[in-house]
């Protein structure tokens, strides 16, 4: 198997971890989180609340990436993940109530979901003989947590949200992912599900970057953009993700900050 993108070859993929390989944001874990005994929650404002989530994470890790905010911390995801429960509720709930939604969205006890897309996907690439990384900036507590659950080795971790070294977004901890491949940055591919912070991030170190879009949340990028790792090969081949669109018509804009 040969993975290319345009004229580049590619020996390695790193593969963001929540809502690329990870459910992390459906409404099943949603509901197991805070309601597990009901009332059942709406799916749809489920999911139109993780949309506007997402945006304003990708947004927050962006700013904290370019200096215009302090970077992006665990403080700063259990915040994230806070904010998305009352969007959820459509109000505040109490800090006890709210620590513990959090709690158990991190370090989940029941059933995990799994992608059905997932596990062909990192198939066809081992086959292929290409190199399998997974980057996040989750700490690595939750981080391997997750992956036991769904049953992908820990061994895939290449970077988590270790405070003493690099964490994603910063251009530093993609290169220190794929050195860890043995690969370099040209040779190597992103995978990640949040526009600004992930690919856009990592194509500024220097990787091919495409996303998955799992939520709908970027419909407006045309290029790039998958929504199911089926897709993944198709998509990276033309040589065309997030990088070479940034300026084009039909590529997601944030405020210049």
């Amino acid at each position: 198997m040969t993975l290319r993108y345009g004229a580049r070859e590619l020996e390695a993929v790193v593969f963001d971890l929540d809502d690329v390989l990870v459910p992390f944001h459906t409404p099943a874990l949603w509901q197991w989180a805070w309601r597990p005994q009901g009332p059942v929650l709406g799916e749809r404002r489920i999911r139109s609340a993780v949309r506007r989530s997402l945006k304003a994470w990708d947004r927050r890790r962006w700013q904290g990436l370019r200096g215009k905010a302090p970077a992006a911390d665990v403080a700063a995801l259990s915040r994230h993940l806070a904010d998305t429960l009352w969007a959820i509720a459509g109000h505040s709930l109490p800090t006890e109530e709210t620590e513990a939604v959090v709690r158990r969205i991190l370090r989940p006890a029941a059933e995990v979901e799994r992608y059905p897309d997932v596990a062909p996907a990192l198939a066809r690439l081992a086959a292929g003989g290409i190199r399998v990384g997974i980057l996040t900036p989750l700490p690595l507590e939750p981080a391997r947590w997750l992956l036991h659950r769904v049953g992908i080795s820990e061994e895939l971790l290449v970077g988590a949200g270790d405070p003493s070294g690099p964490v994603a977004p910063d251009p530093a901890a993609f290169r220190q992912a794929v050195e860890r491949l043995g690969s370099a940055p040209a040779r190597a591919a992103f995978v990640g599900d949040l526009f600004w912070s992930d690919v856009r991030a990592a194509a500024r170190a220097g990787l091919a970057a495409v996303l998955l879009d799992r939520h709908d949340a970027w419909p407006k990028v045309r290029l790039g953009r998958m929504t199911s790792l089926d897709a993944l090969e198709a998509t990276l081949a033309p040589g065309r993700g997030v990088a070479e669109t940034e300026a084009t018509e039909g590529t997601e804009r944030v405020p210049p900050d």
